[in-house]
C-alpha cells in the first residue's frame, strides 16, 4: 500500500470547503442518488466530469489524455503503476496519458469526485519553453498541493457551463506549470520533436479517423520515416499513433451515443468493424462497456 492510502478515513470539513469553493451547482448534483457521471460541454478536446460511485466504478483502463482531478467527497481509491492509491477531499489526482489505472470508492458511503481530461498536446504548446523535453511525467498520483487545487477549482466550477476559450488558455498555462512544478525529471527524456509534422499527423487521424488510416499516410504526412514518427509521437501526445486513432473512434463513439444512436451504427460509423469489436476497445480506454457508460451518463444528465 502507498503511502498516501487512507482507507477509513473521510474529511467531511474538507468536502464542505470544496463544496463551497466549487460553486452552487454543486449542491444539486450532492443529493443526486445512485451513481451517474455527469458531464460539462467539450472544448477545444477538453473534457469535464463529475462521477458519483459507490463500489468499484472504473475496471483498469487507459486514457490517451492527462486526467487531473480532485476528490470531493469519500475516500477514491485506486491502482496505479503496480501501487494502490488513495486519495482524500481536497486531494489531487493526477494520471499521466497511457498509464493502465482503475477506481472506485474505498468505503461503503461512496464517492464523488470532479475530473478534467487534457490533451497532451495542449500542455506541450503551453510549455515552449521546454517543447523538445517530452511531456512532464509527475509520479505521485496523488498531491496535496494547495496552489494545484485552486487551479483545478478554477476548471472545474460551474461544469454545466462553457469555460470560455480566453479562461481555458489561462487554465491550461497553469495546470501545466503545475505538472511541471511536480515532474519528475528523471522520466522526461529529452528529444528533438518535429511537432509540426506531428500535429499535422493528428489532425488527419482526428478528421478522416472512421476511415482506414495508415502507417504510410502518416509518412506521406510528415515526411519522416514510420518509426522515427511513432517514436516522435509518443513523445509528443504521450501514447502511439495506432492508440490515438482509436481514441478518436472512440470520441465519434460517445458522441454518437449521446445523440441517440445505436450500438452497433456508432461502432461503424465511427470506423470500427462492429460492435464487438467498438466494445472490447471502449471498455479497455473507460473501465465500461459502452451500455453502462450510456447508463451512468443518463443519470448524470437527469441531476442538471
Amino acid at each position: 500500500m502507498s503511502t498516501n492510502s487512507t482507507l477509513g478515513y473521510r474529511n467531511k470539513n474538507n468536502a464542505a470547503t470544496l463544496d463551497a469553493e466549487l460553486g452552487a451547482g454543486l449542491e444539486r448534483l450532492c443529493d443526486a442518488p445512485g451513481d451517474g457521471i455527469t458531464s460539462a460541454p467539450s472544448e477545444s478536446g477538453i473534457e469535464r466530469i463529475e462521477a458519483r460511485f459507490h463500489g468499484n466504478g472504473f475496471s483498469p483502463h487507459r486514457h490517451d489524455t492527462y486526467a487531473i482531478g480532485l476528490t470531493i467527497d469519500g475516500v477514491q481509491t485506486f491502482t496505479y503503476r503496480g501501487e494502490e492509491q488513495a486519495s482524500l477531499p481536497g486531494q489531487v489526482i493526477v494520471i499521466h496519458p497511457d498509464e493502465l489505472h482503475d477506481g472506485g470508492a474505498g468505503d461503503e458511503q461512496g464517492l464523488r469526485y470532479r475530473m478534467i481530461y487534457v490533451p497532451p498536446e495542449k500542455i506541450s504548446d503551453a510549455l515552449t519553453a521546454d517543447r523538445d523535453s517530452g511531456l512532464p511525467f509527475v509520479s505521485s498520483p496523488v498531491l496535496s498541493d494547495i496552489e494545484f487545487r485552486k487551479e483545478l477549482v478554477e476548471a472545474l466550477t460551474d461544469i454545466e457551463c462553457e469555460i470560455g476559450d480566453f479562461k481555458l488558455d489561462c487554465l491550461i498555462a497553469d495546470l501545466a506549470a503545475c505538472l511541471i512544478r511536480h515532474a519528475d525529471t528523471s522520466q522526461s527524456k529529452p528529444a528533438v520533436l518535429d511537432l509540426r509534422a506531428l500535429k499535422e499527423c493528428s489532425d488527419l487521424m482526428k478528421e478522416f479517423c472512421d476511415q482506414d488510416v495508415r502507417m504510410a499516410d502518416l509518412e506521406a504526412v510528415a515526411q519522416i520515416d514510420r518509426y522515427t514518427l511513432a517514436r516522435q509521437f509518443r513523445h509528443a501526445f504521450g501514447t502511439s499513433p495506432h492508440r490515438y486513432l482509436v481514441m478518436r473512434r472512440l470520441d465519434r463513439v460517445k458522441s454518437k451515443l449521446q445523440k441517440g444512436e445505436k450500438l452497433a451504427e456508432a461502432a461503424v460509423g465511427s470506423g470500427f468493424s462492429d460492435q464487438s469489436h467498438m466494445s472490447r476497445h471502449f471498455k479497455r480506454a473507460f473501465g465500461m462497456s459502452p451500455g453502462q457508460w450510456r447508463r451512468l451518463r443518463a443519470a448524470g444528465d437527469q441531476t442538471l
